[in-house]
C-alpha cells in the first residue's frame, strides 16, 4: 500500500532507507542558525568579489595574517587550498579568497558542531 505524500519525509525516494545509505544529522536551532549565517557571509563575499568591491584573491602574506601562518601552510600541504603565482620568481603568491574562506568556515563549523 503506498504511503501518502505528507507522511513520507523523502517523497523522491521510493525504497526505504537503511542506516548505511543515509545519515540523519540532527541540528539544534542555534547550530542551524550558525551554519546559515556562515553560508550568508560566504554568499555576500562571493557577490562582493564578483562585483569588484573586494579582490577575489588574497596575497599569501595577507592570508597568513588573517588565518594564521600555520593554518594556511597546513591547508596548502593537505591540498585544501591552492596557491597561484602569476609571474616569474619575484611574483607574489596569491590564494583564492572563496577557497580559503570555505576551508576556514568549514573548520569553524566542525569545531562548533
Amino acid at each position: 500500500m503506498p504511503v501518502p505524500l505528507w507522511e513520507n519525509p523523502f517523497p523522491l525516494i521510493s525504497k526505504p532507507l537503511n542506516p548505511k545509505e543515509a545519515m540523519n544529522i540532527l541540528l539544534t536551532p542555534l547550530q542551524l542558525q550558525t551554519l546559515l549565517s556562515y553560508a550568508a557571509e560566504m554568499g555576500a563575499k562571493l557577490a562582493l568579489s564578483k562585483t569588484g568591491h573586494i579582490r577575489p584573491y588574497l596575497k599569501k602574506s595577507e592570508a597568513f595574517k588573517r588565518y594564521g601562518r600555520k593554518n594556511v601552510e597546513h591547508w596548502i600541504g593537505l591540498g585544501l587550498i591552492t596557491p597561484r603565482k602569476d609571474g616569474g620568481h619575484s611574483a607574489a603568491w596569491r590564494i583564492d579568497r572563496m577557497e580559503i574562506e570555505a576551508v576556514s568556515k568549514s573548520r569553524q563549523a566542525m569545531r562548533y558542531l
